[in-house]
């Protein structure tokens, strides 16, 4: 139960860096600024971020024409599910 729970917490700031990291580029593209990489943006989805990535990237319309991440972040998703699934039926059982 423990584990379970520092998971949850872990992939919940994930998400957040996620959606906040999305949000933070979106603005400094409106200004001009320093920008944050797209190895930077997928890392973060990798590695539990993809669902507030993703929601970053609809609520802000932030890098929806690009195709790579269009079609990159579901899949990053779709693949993170499988492997949840995967790995809860092998450890369960």
């Amino acid at each position: 139960m423990n584990n379970i729970l520092i998971l949850l917490g872990y992939l919940l700031l994930m998400n957040i860096l996620g959606y906040v990291t999305m949000w933070s580029d979106k603005k400094k593209a409106k200004r001009g600024e320093y920008r944050i990489s797209e190895k930077a943006l997928f890392t973060v989805a990798i590695l539990g971020g993809s669902i507030g990535s993703i929601a970053g990237m609809k609520k802000f319309r932030h890098k929806t024409k690009h195709w790579y991440f269009k079609y990159g972040m579901p899949a990053i998703l779709l693949l993170q599910l499988i492997v949840a699934f995967y790995l809860g039926t092998v450890l369960n059982g």
